[in-house]
């Protein structure tokens, strides 16, 4: 699936996958944050046999010109957990926002992990 929009200049798409780069380059720059990770083994496993992991550990659904967002994470160990998935909720939705020009709806921080 992917996000379209229509503007004085034509329409617009932009793919799913490209949304997840943009959320999931956002995320592993947020403090607090080691690293994204895959969501199941089945994706984990795909991921072996693919060159790109830019968007590992994002899960980007759109409906009309909604967008929604998991993002899968593993936290450093000793940061507050709501504090960083509190930012990280506000960095993903205003970077993904700027760069589709579409409404974030919904943004869930799923922490799979925490790591030394």
């Amino acid at each position: 699936m992917s996000v379209n929009t229509k503007n004085v200049y034509g329409q617009i798409s932009i793919s799913d996958e490209a949304i997840a780069a943009v959320a999931a380059h956002t995320a592993r720059e947020c403090y607090g944050v080691m690293e994204t990770v895959s969501r199941r083994l089945t994706d984990y496993i795909a991921e072996i046999f693919q060159r790109s992991r830019r968007s590992r550990g994002v899960k980007v659904e759109t409906l009309g010109d909604r967008i929604y967002i998991d993002l899968f994470v593993v936290l450093k160990y000793g940061v507050s957990i709501s504090a960083v998935s509190e930012t990280l909720r506000e960095q993903v939705k205003y970077n993904v926002e700027k760069f589709a020009g579409m409404i974030v709806d919904t943004i869930n921080v799923i922490v799979c992990g925490i790591e030394l």
